[in-house]
């Protein structure tokens, strides 16, 4: 019974280290962008906006509904669950007013992207940063 109490407790430990790593959102070094407001960011996460402040076409690159990411971004970002990001996004695109971000599974797969289009912008964990991105806003609980 001590091994199974001590063992959730690293569980937890674990889970909640996980939970509040802090979020990177990142854009191309070569964008001309060197950081964007919360607001900026929910604009364009949101499809209200698709151009960056210096005209770019703004290209929000999101992860796959499976990652936990995801699903701390649009809390930090919005306060909103998943469910409530798909069915917003389902009436938008039912209505011809907007499209989804771009999905990708992983984090590796966002870096890359934004690696390769200047107006890309993309969330991952903040330790995943890497020379091929840059920091354009720090996201935490």
């Amino acid at each position: 019974m001590r091994n199974l109490i001590k063992f959730l407790c690293l569980a937890l430990l674990l889970i909640s280290g996980t939970a509040s790593a802090e979020l990177a959102v990142i854009g191309n070094p070569n964008s001309g962008i060197e950081k964007l407001s919360k607001d900026e960011v929910i604009n364009i996460y949101m499809g209200r906006t698709r151009k960056l402040a210096n005209g770019l076409t703004g290209i929000p690159i999101d992860l796959s509904n499976t990652n936990q990411e995801k699903m701390q971004f649009y809390s930090l970002l919005v306060g909103k669950e998943l469910a409530e990001i798909n069915s917003y996004w389902a009436r938008l695109r039912f209505s011809g007013l907007g499209h989804p971000p771009i999905q990708v599974n992983n984090a590796e797969e966002a870096i890359s992207l934004v690696s390769e289009n200047k107006g890309a912008i993309a969330y991952i964990d903040s330790r995943k940063i890497d020379k091929r991105v840059k920091l354009i806003l720090l996201l935490s609980n």
